[in-house]
Order: C-alpha cells, then structure tokens, then sequence
C-alpha cells in the first residue's frame, strides 16, 4: 500500500472518529440538561438556585478551558479526550447520584467535574477537527458540530423517553454517560496521531498529528506558546463571536426544556420534546452549513444566523401559544447553530499557532455557561423562565456587530469573500 493510500486511509478513520466524539459529547450534556425539570423538582429549587446550580459545571469549564490547549500540546487529543471523558462522566453519575439523594455538595461536585471535562474534551476535539479539516482541504467543520447536535438530540429524545416512563436520574445517567465513554475510548484510538507517535514516525505517510503534517507544516510546535494568543485582537473579537453563539445555544440547552414546562404549563416530556426540536433544527442547519459558507463566506452566514436567532428568540419568548412558540424555536434553533463552529474554524485559520487560539477562543465562549446560569436564573426569579430568555438577543446582536472578523485571511478567502472584500 502507497503512502499516498496509507494517509488518505488514516484521515477518513481520524474524521469518522471525530464525528463520534463530537457526538458523545452532546449525548452526554443532553442527557443530562433534558432532565433538568426533574433535576429541579427533586432539589425543590427556585430559578435563582437553579441558575446556581447550572453555573457549577460553567465554573469548572472556564477553569479547564485556558489550560486546554497546553494539555493537549503536552499529552495530545487522544489522552485528553479520553481522560477528560472519564471526568465528564464520572462528574454527571455524581451529580445524578447527589440530586436523587437530596445532597447538594456531590450534585454540585458532580457538575463541576463534569464542566472541567466538557471544557477540555470541547477543546480537544475541536482541535482535532481543525486538524482533518485542514488535511483534507475543505470545510467541513460545521458537519462535526453537526454530529455534536445529532448527539444532543439523541440524548434529549433518551431523556424524554426516560421521562415517560419515570426512570431514575441516576439509572438514566449511569446507563447513558457509561455507554457512551466506552465508545469515546474505542474512538480516540482512530484519532489522527500524537506527540509522541509523530515523533517514532507514525506520520511517515502524510498525516496529520497534533503537533504537525508529514509535510512538515506544525500546527502547534512547541516554540510558539499558546497562552499568546490572550494578546491578539482578532483572536479576541472571535471570542466575542463564539460567546455569543454559545449563550444563544446554550441558554436553550440549559432553559427551554423548563421554560415550556413552566411557560406554557405542559409535562416534562413535552418540555423535553421542546429542546429536541430545538436540536433537530440546529442540526439541520450544520449539515447545511458547509454549503453556506462555500456559498456565501463566513461573515454572511454569521449575519444570516444572528437574524435568524433573534427573530426565534422573540417568538418564542413572547407569542402565547405553543405551536407558534415551536416556530421561534425552530428558526432559534437555526440561528444558533453555526457561529461556534465557524468561529473556531477563524480561530484555526493559521495552523502554528491554532491551539492556543481555539484555547483562547473556547475560554471567552464557555464565560457564557459561566454568566448566563444565574443572570437568566435572576430574571426568572421575577418575570418567569420563558420572558428571562428574550434576554439571549442582547448578545445575539454583539455577534452580528462583530461578524466581520470572521473573515479568512487573503490566502484562505473564498470567492464570495473576495467579492465582498473587493466590494468593501
């Protein structure tokens, strides 16, 4: 077999593992935010504690996240996804397990190991993706995100079906955050190399690793340090883009399924079915999104989505029927979905230096899961879940105010963003 095949072989094995990974990670963090009316009810909660609450796990990413891109320089993306999969779901079991106790210190400690291993899976698995995005010379970042989508839907519509039929919190997630780690461990071994792999010759036939190509371009060497990157203003604005996404995304994981409870006065289930609609449309439009952008550049996109999520945001947050609250989510759902992952695809545009920006970049979107928790939790004290929400459009329009540096640099700009350029 020619190096040329051996490569080509190795890239696509390193794609569908990424495509897993991403998924497992939204099965987990769906699994678990899908059940979140119940997590409420069993602790006897009142918004502003839930908004607390939610924020412990926002606590543990922020805290993981600026380390992300050093972790993954020094052990590579297959040990940190693995490991950081075992934080994850040990750190939900946990939390399963304090809440159906009625203590309140392992929930808590739960969630926060569950956020530091979210945090640095996020990150490593971006990176990983930015990898074969670039080895195989298209976009197709969206798609991963994607796939992260089709996992929060499946754990979301396992989280209504547990809810129907009444299963345990702590059977649920044992069962579903168990399977799926057993999964993360067979995926991360078809990742593309690391370190210490590179370094014995495992990218002899031209594939990508963590540290660098058999053509010799490094995507994270270690002269160049990834703490850096805090230093560089677009690298900053793109932050801005994707913590605006992650707010509008994240709100609705962490919201919408008890603000229809409690908004519309309808069971669980149905509180959960809202989110699933809410994914299912975010999913959609990924799988759409590579098609988008090879239409019409990264920066019209980013106004296309911003336009899409306000106008969801204030249907659903203000029209006092059901279905037509289903259409606000729908187009909610659409505008959230392609600022995260086109953001970090800007932040990986120059390859040397990618893992201390997609650090950089993930540490200012997850300040979201960190701020909005209690915000919209204090609002919802006063004026109900569902009203709280019309607050995301705030920061929805940041993102269109700032869509601009999402550009591609000259070399990387497609034709309907030199065409822009040229028109500007």
């Amino acid at each position: 077999m020619s190096a040329e095949v051996r490569a080509a072989r190795s890239v696509r094995h390193a794609a569908n593992a990424v495509y897993a990974v991403f998924f497992l990670s939204g099965f987990n963090f769906a699994s678990w935010a899908s059940r979140i009316p119940l997590v409420r009810d069993l602790l006897g909660f009142d918004p502003a504690q839930m908004g607390r609450l939610v924020l412990v796990a926002a606590v543990g990413s922020i805290i993981s996240l600026p380390l992300a891109g050093w972790i993954v320089e020094r052990v590579g993306a297959r040990r940190a996804i693995a490991a950081f999969a075992v934080v994850n779901v040990v750190g939900f079991v946990l939390a399963a397990w304090g809440v159906v106790d009625g203590s309140l210190v392992p929930a808590a400690a739960g969630l926060f190991l569950a956020g530091v291993g979210m945090g640095v899976w996020d990150a490593a698995m971006n990176l990983e993706g930015a990898l074969v995005e670039q080895r195989l010379g298209r976009s197709i970042m969206p798609r991963f995100h994607a796939s992260f989508s089709f996992g929060t839907m499946a754990g979301a519509a396992v989280g209504a079906l547990a809810s129907r039929v009444d299963l345990s919190l702590l059977v649920h997630m044992a069962s579903a955050a168990g399977i799926s780690l057993v999964l993360v461990l067979v995926a991360v071994r078809f990742l593309l190399p690391d370190r210490d792999e590179a370094a014995t010759g495992a990218t002899a036939g031209g594939a990508l690793s963590v540290d660098g190509t058999a053509g010799g371009a490094s995507l994270a060497p270690a002269k160049h340090n990834p703490f850096g990157a805090w230093r560089e203003p677009r690298t900053l604005l793109l932050g801005l883009v994707v913590l605006a996404a992650a707010l509008t995304e994240g709100a609705a994981n962490d919201w919408l399924s008890i603000a229809a409870v409690d908004g519309f006065e309808v069971s669980h289930e149905v509180g959960a079915m809202a989110l699933f609609v809410f994914l299912t449309a975010m999913t959609g439009m990924r799988l759409l999104g590579t098609a988008l952008l090879d239409t019409h550049g990264r920066v019209v996109v980013l106004r296309l989505s911003a336009g899409l999520a306000f106008v969801g945001i204030l249907v659903f947050g203000l029209v006092p029927w059901l279905p037509l609250a289903l259409v606000g989510v729908v187009l909610w759902g659409m505008g959230a979905a392609l600022g995260f992952p086109v953001g970090m695809s800007a932040a990986s545009d120059d390859p040397v230096r990618a893992a201390g920006r997609l650090s950089v970049v993930a540490t200012i979107g997850y300040t979201a899961f960190f701020a909005g928790p209690p915000v919209l939790g204090e609002l919802a004290q006063h004026i109900g879940y569902r009203h709280a929400l019309l607050a995301i459009a705030l920061p929805v329009v940041l993102g269109l105010l700032v869509a601009q540096v999402a550009a591609p640099p000259p070399e990387r700009t497609t034709g309907p963003e030199r065409e822009a350029r040229a028109a500007n």
